[in-house]
């Protein structure tokens, strides 16, 4: 029986033993990935000034944070809604005087005020990467291969990334397909929603090309080279074949230039990746700034990832197998019990006489120094 005293705030749950070893896989898994491909991982507080949190990159929104006043310095404290403002500081901080590139990495805990859209979740696991210091393609191709190897890794399945290009209308109105300030945003939103009415009606119906520029890669890519754009996209179309072909045939690719949700402060390029299976996004990332809080200071370009693998998770411990455990009886040989744990065992000792080895979860027994079936 449950009372108010049992329940937990809505969009925050507990992680029982199934989920939480799967995590732990997982978590582990990618990880080791990353540390592969020479990205070291850093551990920042849950917890930071508010002011911190929200200056590092354009886009962050406090409004999604928890805050509050820290009893200590009278200074508004937030609870971090995502980990890479986080490395941004460290970066510039902590570790300004590291060779460039720096690759670091990170794995903890986000929280939000409320849920993304449908999905009511406000407390995620949240792994990724960071490459700052360098913009490039190079760089780009580097993040997006590591990020599906270490999904691929933690056993994602049928991974799909899909391409955009988070400041093209920008680009676009600067001087290829003008328009005016006031009508940018709006533009840019109807694009998002592939609304052509809204479109048209905003005062973009040069930008109606750019809905037939969407789908699988090869095909997608074609089409946006066939926009006349007086050479505005050369260079960013170029750069998405480079990024593709390092990709090869690790993912499906798909290209969608205009899309724009989730992707408030990134920069030139952005991605997200799917999975068969996995409902929603697996994880996103792309290019961005790290703004400078010295006078004088210039930002620092950098690229980087973020997986939110909650639903991997999920699925990963739903279709596991009980492990093999072997039950211990009172009286055992603890020596002979620590070379079965040595060899892969997994052991769970009697406590009193009335203990059941099936119940208890065991698989077997040990008996006369066997191990035996329950």
């Amino acid at each position: 029986m449950h009372t108010d005293c049992d329940l937990l705030p809505e969009g925050l749950e507990d992680r029982l033993p199934a989920s939480a070893a799967a995590a732990a896989r997982v978590t582990r898994a990618v990880l080791d990935v990353l540390d592969g491909h020479g990205y070291d991982r850093i551990q920042p507080p849950t917890i930071e000034f508010e002011q911190s949190l929200a200056s590092r990159m354009a886009g962050v929104q406090p409004r999604r944070m928890f805050r509050f006043v820290d009893p200590a310095s009278l200074r508004t404290l937030a609870l971090r809604s995502d980990m890479t403002p986080q490395l941004g500081r460290i970066a510039s901080t902590s570790l300004a005087s590291a060779a460039r590139p720096l690759r670091l990495c990170y794995a903890g805990q986000v929280v939000t005020i409320k849920g993304d859209g449908l999905d009511p979740t406000r407390e995620k696991l949240q792994l990724g990467a960071e490459l700052i210091g360098k913009d490039s393609v190079e760089a780009a191709a580097e993040v997006v291969a590591v990020a599906i190897e270490a999904l691929r890794s933690a056993g994602a399945t049928g991974l799909s990334v899909d391409f955009t290009l988070p400041d093209l209308v920008d680009t676009l109105a600067a001087k290829a397909l003008p328009l005016p300030s006031e009508a940018i945003a709006v533009v840019r939103r109807e694009l998002d929603a592939k609304d052509a009415g809204g479109l048209v009606a905003a005062g973009g119906r040069a930008y109606l090309p750019l809905l037939t520029a969407i789908g699988p890669f090869e095909t997608a890519i074609e089409r946006l080279a066939a926009i006349d754009a007086g050479g505005a996209l050369a260079g960013r179309i170029k750069a998405l074949r480079e990024i593709a072909a390092r990709v090869g045939g690790a993912a499906r690719l798909t290209l969608d230039p205009s899309e724009r949700h989730g992707f408030e402060y990134q920069s030139w390029f952005g991605f997200t990746i799917y999975a068969d299976g996995l409902a929603g996004t697996l994880g996103r990332g792309g290019s961005y700034a790290i703004k400078s809080n010295a006078a004088g200071g210039t930002d620092e370009p950098a690229l980087g990832f973020s997986l939110f693998p909650d639903a991997l998770i999920d699925a990963l411990a739903q279709a596991e197998s009980p492990r093999d455990t072997l039950f211990l009886p009172l009286g055992h040989d603890p020596v002979h019990a620590a070379r079965l744990r040595a060899i892969g065992w997994r052991t769970v000792a009697a406590l009193c006489d009335g203990c059941d080895a099936k119940a208890l979860g065991c698989t077997h027994r040990l008996e006369g120094g066997q191990a035996v079936g329950v």
